[in-house]
């Protein structure tokens, strides 16, 4: 995506950016483009106007298969803003067992959350790899040798410890944890002294060191070279013992006043504090799991929730899919009476409430919503008149053509044939699609979506995973280097089953 703030994107920016990934549906990209821009238009307004500024919701209407899911979560990441994708047909009516709309809401702060955790540990990142570096010297550092022996052959011959040697030089300086018992001691001899005049004063203290001590500088050159040691990678393969902070919590699914939800229970609290484990692994794995456990212990929680709050009350983007299958025609009943039960709860989310969560209160009046649908079985006036009106922005998405898949293959950032070739690369084996092999694939993709069923561009993944599946099943293979798949290879490999209409119904 743009490497742009979304502060500084035009309309027309967002709708260049959407392009790398998503292939026509213009409209569709225009209206969302201008959704967002409002967004930083509303931001930009003084902070008593705000209020009175709501985001217009807009409602996509087209079939499976043509980039409603897509540009939604692609404008959720060019915004750098909370995302949830869910499915109007999970939720039921109050009052029948089963997700409520609320979880909504509460799911939302739960992304928002992560999100705004994915960036805090990402700020925290530099200071915590110093810190973790510290701690691997600490668990590395053996201290110096000939004290090690010294400690081993005394502790098997059982002699006693030399006397340790009072060295008049060098002499340190009184070191601050020591001051206020040095004050006591002056105090004691009839001396008052400050800490400044004691400092003043120059008043040192002898060092006692035994034959195999070693100054203070010996000491951090030791650790200084041991620490350019770890930096290099010279110790990668050493393996060290560290603890980690068990946090994973069971969890059961309880009734609540707020419908079914799920209930954590920490053990680690009930026993006094987080679990911790000792793991055993090489430095360097140590290095990323340390700098991780480091990053995270300098998160303040109670400020990541607030801000969790806010990203999801200000920038949240909801995607409302199979919206169409809620809608019920007139006069209905049985089931008819649940799906518009399911509208009417939706209607104070979408238009704006205060929702309870376990990191606060949430208010969804400036929430984006961008329900989808394909209306194959009905219609959008067949939406309670009161969501039709909370979702003013209709925007049509157009069937996919011959020609849209042939673009599809080609032109997207992360299209499936360059999906594949990255994937087939890491076994060394590189695949090529020549032009008539790419248009040849797009004419089966589109002939099979007219003959069964249309699922858009989803055809084109059924498609090639069976055109590739014996290089996927053989690689890697010291006799499988390179691939290429004309037109005359993808008619080979998928024109049989694309003319047998039974066969291909069941395997397209």
């Amino acid at each position: 995506m743009s490497a742009l703030p979304i502060e500084e994107l035009t309309p027309r920016e967002i709708v260049a950016a959407l392009d790398r990934y998503i292939v026509g549906q213009a409209a569709a990209k225009r209206a969302v483009a201008v959704a967002l821009r409002n967004r930083v238009r509303r931001q930009n307004l003084p902070e008593a106007e705000r209020e009175d500024v709501s985001p217009k919701n807009i409602l996509m209407i087209g079939p499976t298969g043509v980039g409603k899911t897509e540009i939604a979560r692609r404008l959720a990441q060019l915004a750098r803003a909370p995302f949830l994708k869910v499915e109007a047909t999970k939720f039921t009516e109050v009052g029948y067992v089963g997700r409520d709309v609320d979880s909504i809401v509460r799911d939302l702060v739960a992304e928002a959350l992560r999100l705004v955790e994915r960036e805090a540990i990402e700020a925290a990142l530099p200071a915590a790899r110093v810190a973790a570096l510290d701690r691997l010297v600490d668990l590395l550092d053996d201290g110096p040798p000939r004290k090690r022996r010294s400690a081993k052959r005394s502790s098997e011959t059982n002699e006693d410890e030399p006397e340790p040697r009072v060295y008049e030089e060098p002499r340190t300086p009184i070191p601050d944890k020591l001051m206020d018992k040095a004050m006591k001691v002056f105090a004691e001899m009839g001396i008052h002294l400050s800490e400044q005049e004691i400092r003043d004063a120059e008043i040192t203290m002898p060092r006692v060191m035994s034959e195999d001590d070693e100054t203070p500088a010996q000491e951090e050159a030791r650790r200084r070279r041991l620490r350019k040691q770890i930096e290099s990678g010279k110790l990668d393969d050493r393996e060290v013992d560290i603890e980690t902070e068990d946090n994973a919590n069971p969890f059961m699914q309880v009734f609540t006043p707020q419908g079914m939800e799920e209930m954590g229970f920490d053990i680690g609290q009930l026993g006094g504090g987080p679990r911790r484990t000792s793991r055993r692994m090489t430095v360097r794995e140590a290095r990323t799991v340390m700098a991780e456990l480091e990053a995270r212990r300098r998160l303040d929680t109670p400020s990541l929730h607030r801000e969790a709050v806010r990203r999801a009350e200000q920038t949240g983007i909801v995607f409302l899919d199979e919206i169409d299958k809620v809608a019920s025609r007139k006069g209905g009943s049985g089931p008819d009476v649940s799906r518009e039960g399911v509208q009417r709860d939706l209607l104070p989310i979408i238009e704006g409430s205060t929702v309870a969560t376990k990191f606060g209160a949430v208010r969804t009046d400036h929430v984006l919503f961008i329900a989808a649908g394909a209306f194959h079985m009905s219609r959008p006036s067949d939406l309670i008149p009161e969501l039709q009106g909370r979702l003013p922005i209709r925007v049509e998405l157009e069937p996919l053509k011959q020609a849209d898949f042939g673009r599809i293959l080609r032109e997207p950032q992360n299209a499936l044939t360059k999906q594949y070739q990255a994937l087939l690369a890491t076994d060394g084996v590189d695949i090529t699609f020549t032009e008539d092999g790419l248009d040849e694939l797009a004419r089966l993709a589109w002939e099979v979506n007219q003959s069964t069923e249309n699922i858009g561009a989803r055809r084109l993944a059924t498609l090639l995973e069976r055109l590739l599946e014996d290089v996927l099943f053989e690689a890697p293979c010291a006799d499988l280097c390179h691939a290429s798949f004309d037109a005359t290879a993808v008619r080979a490999k998928l024109g049989p089953l694309v003319q047998d209409a039974d066969l291909s119904r069941y395997i397209l």
